[in-house]
């Protein structure tokens, strides 16, 4: 996994997620924990491994003790996810706006990235309400109001496949919830202050 988020990038993110996923025969959806993920940090949690770990079982539907004993599981599965964890911070704290959600790419079926991006955001939504709690009802209006339109879209259920405006809507859409992610991201996590001996240039 490389720091740039290129839309390549993010195809062998996903693909990597969804083949993990599968090898651990989890119901649950990539999209959605990689959501929660975001939820959190983006509200101004930090999770260190063990917790991450903790989150990534209950999501998956194995037992932690599971994990720690190895059976029937991807033995790389601590190091993909604590990967994961770390590259997804970054993206978020990136000042390029690269920032991507974890979707399939336009080669899979309309109505599997339409269910993953609705996916994804209510994992977001039960991430940042986890991570945030109270401090959601003293947010700016207008991330209030993203919030409203993110639990909109993660009821969507289906729409209509293969129609050029509908897959036009679904691309707009995304990016929306993609810049208000970040817009989250910057209004819980605001840049650390300067110290004062650090704004002084040496010489």
């Amino acid at each position: 996994m490389t720091d740039n988020a290129e839309p390549g990038t993010r195809t062998a993110d996903f693909e990597g997620w969804a083949n993990l996923f599968t090898r651990c025969r989890a119901f649950s959806h990539p999209s959605e924990l990689h959501g929660g993920l975001c939820g959190r940090l983006a509200a101004g949690a930090r999770l260190d491994q063990p917790h991450w770990l903790e989150v990534v079982c209950e999501h998956i539907g194995i037992a932690p003790e599971t994990l720690e004993q190895g059976e029937d599981l991807p033995p790389e599965l601590p190091e993909f996810m604590a990967e994961a964890y770390r590259q997804t911070l970054l993206r978020l704290q990136a000042t390029d706006m690269a920032f991507q959600l974890l979707l399939p790419e336009d080669d899979y079926a309309f109505e599997q990235r339409l269910q993953a991006l609705a996916a994804w955001v209510r994992g977001f939504l039960e991430g940042m309400a986890l991570a945030a709690g109270e401090k959601l009802g003293e947010a700016p209006d207008e991330i209030r109001e993203l919030i409203e339109d993110m639990v909109a879209i993660s009821q969507v259920e289906d729409s209509d496949a293969g129609d050029e405006g509908a897959e036009m809507q679904l691309i707009d859409i995304t990016e929306y919830v993609r810049l208000g992610v970040i817009s989250v991201f910057t209004e819980f996590n605001p840049p650390a202050p300067s110290s004062p001996a650090a704004a002084q240039t040496l010489h």
